[in-house]
């Protein structure tokens, strides 16, 4: 459980030193006056790196958790007194999830408003329909 925890604080920390390099790139490379116009435009445009990242930092931990999960299926196979079953099978289903989370998105989004019903609006604020 410990190796989880540590896992779970590495990603946290990665993917916010990562959101806050995403909304600073522009911020030092020019010495122009930025009105907040500019900011928001700015802001708008990482929206879509942002969604590719929490996308791959959801893949990349669903692999890290099923790896972790084959793990503790060995380690209960070896000891099944000293790691119960359902600590393996968790890890597995948390595993699944993040594994399946962009492709769940998707399916939920046109279950809830439909393709031919309203229109998404997409990270960077333009209507898809």
């Amino acid at each position: 459980m410990k190796y989880v925890l540590d896992l779970c604080r590495r990603t946290i920390y990665l993917l916010c030193t990562s959101i806050s390099f995403l909304f600073s790139t522009k911020v030092f490379a020019s010495s122009s006056t930025w009105t907040i116009g500019d900011v928001a435009q700015q802001i708008t445009g990482s929206f879509t790196q942002l969604t590719q990242l929490i996308t791959a930092g959801s893949y990349l931990a669903g692999i890290g958790f099923s790896i972790g999960a084959i793990m503790k299926f060995k380690q209960h196979k070896d000891n099944p007194t000293q790691i119960p079953v359902g600590t393996p099978i968790a890890l597995l289903f948390i595993a699944a999830g993040l594994l399946f989370l962009p492709s769940i998105l998707d399916v939920t989004s046109v279950t809830m408003f439909g393709t031919t019903g309203g229109s998404v609006a997409g990270p960077t604020g333009i209507v898809f329909e």
